[in-house]
């Protein structure tokens, strides 16, 4: 909808003061590169329901413009400098295909964004490279690929070998904007994967098929055996939002390939009732969440056929809660989620083997950002690691310096 005075609603409302402050979903970007698009985007008179080409066309000329400075200071050998200025044009892609790539030119976006994304955390002190293995437990209807992050802190070597921290992204937020969070654990001696989820980023998996999740992480984890590098008694996995509801069955389908398991605002039943999907795209998120939830979950456009079927991925309804094995699992999520309903954790407690919890008073969805520091200090308890997460937090890129 349109803001009182002409003005572009959701920056208003929603956008313009975690832009300002460098957080979620403007990880990587700088304040003054959005200043000119929402004032084209006000002046166009954007307003829902988007035309999601327009409106994704909006956004490429600064990211263009960002593009061309992060070559030029590359080609003068100021690595900082390009690998920051990429960075930022693959936020500005981002939030140009946000919250999903549903039409072609947003997914033109989020092509570009990747190659952007991909050319700064290579340039960086601490290079993440990205890592494409064979998805071998595949069908024959699925990708054959999985493609990730994957970075090693400096000096890790087979006869050094270091943790591992899985990243399961969510809904929105794929790999080019989790990555925020791999300097961090690179400091504290930890090696890290980040990849998207099925039905969303590039995921191989078959979205609509309940068994899928499980192929592709028995791909990837098939995989991380093979890394001599990885102190195989100490991979963990941390998943955010949607993330989490993939946690929280990979916690039970593999755990015995885990040490621990973290899903931080996730969801497993209520999130898939008619009720829930009837009201969530009047609450907290800032898009059309059930449609966005449908299109990540291999129904296109068809919300409704999407909201008589989704039970069927519930993790109490497949009988997954109730398996007697479950590997170290935290669940943490503020109280007044209205993304998904803190009840679903709750039947998590109720069923199976016991789990760990912390919910969030007074917070909303993930129960951000007191449920960062809670999470950082299991997992440091997990890994054996002596840190203080005020430390790690400060590495969360916040400003830009060009």
């Amino acid at each position: 909808m349109a803001a009182p005075g002409g003005k572009f609603w959701l920056w208003e409302t929603k956008w313009k003061q975690p832009c300002r402050m460098g957080i979620y979903p403007f990880m990587f970007a700088k304040y003054d590169d959005f200043v000119p698009i929402v004032e084209q985007l006000t002046k166009e008179g954007f307003k829902e329901p988007y035309d999601w080409d327009a409106y994704a066309q909006v956004y490429f000329p600064k990211a263009e413009e960002l593009l061309a400075e992060a070559e030029k200071a590359d080609q003068e050998g100021n690595q900082k400098k390009a690998s920051e200025f990429y960075l930022r044009a693959s936020a500005v892609y981002r939030i140009s295909r946000f919250p999903a790539p549903r039409s072609d030119k947003q997914r033109y976006a989020w092509q570009e964004g990747k190659k952007a994304a991909k050319k700064g955390l290579a340039l960086r002190e601490r290079p993440t490279r990205e890592v494409t293995i064979p998805h071998k437990h595949g069908l024959e209807h699925e990708g054959k690929e999985i493609l990730f992050y994957y970075h090693l802190p400096l000096g890790t070597t087979k006869d050094k070998p270091v943790p591992l921290i899985v990243i399961f992204t969510g809904l929105d937020g794929y790999r080019t904007e989790l990555a925020v969070w791999i300097e961090g654990w690179s400091q504290k001696n930890v090696a890290v994967i980040v990849l998207e989820i099925p039905g969303t980023g590039d995921s191989p998996a078959d979205p609509k098929d309940i068994t899928s999740p499980e192929r592709e992480w028995s791909s990837l984890f098939d995989w991380i055996d093979e890394q001599a590098e990885i102190d195989h008694q100490k991979v963990a996995l941390w998943a955010f939002s949607t993330g989490g509801y993939y946690a929280i069955r990979l916690a039970h389908t593999h755990h015995d390939r885990l040490a621990g398991v973290v899903a931080l605002g996730g969801g497993c039943h209520y999130m898939f009732s008619d009720e829930w999907l009837s009201h969530v795209n009047d609450l907290e998120y800032p898009f059309d969440l059930a449609n966005t939830l449908a299109y990540k979950w291999g129904y296109g456009n068809d919300l409704e056929t999407f909201k008589k079927e989704a039970m069927k991925y519930s993790l109490v309804e497949d009988g997954t809660l109730d398996q007697p094995k479950c590997a170290k699992l935290l669940l943490v999520n503020g109280v007044y989620d209205e993304i998904f309903p803190i009840d679903d954790y709750y039947e998590c407690l109720l069923r199976g083997s016991p789990k760990e919890v912390r919910f969030v008073r007074d917070a909303k969805h993930m129960g951000e950002p007191e449920s960062f520091s809670i999470i950082l200090k299991w997992l440091y308890r997990l890994f054996e690691i002596e840190a203080n997460p005020v430390d790690q937090l400060k590495t969360l890129p916040a400003r830009c310096k060009y």
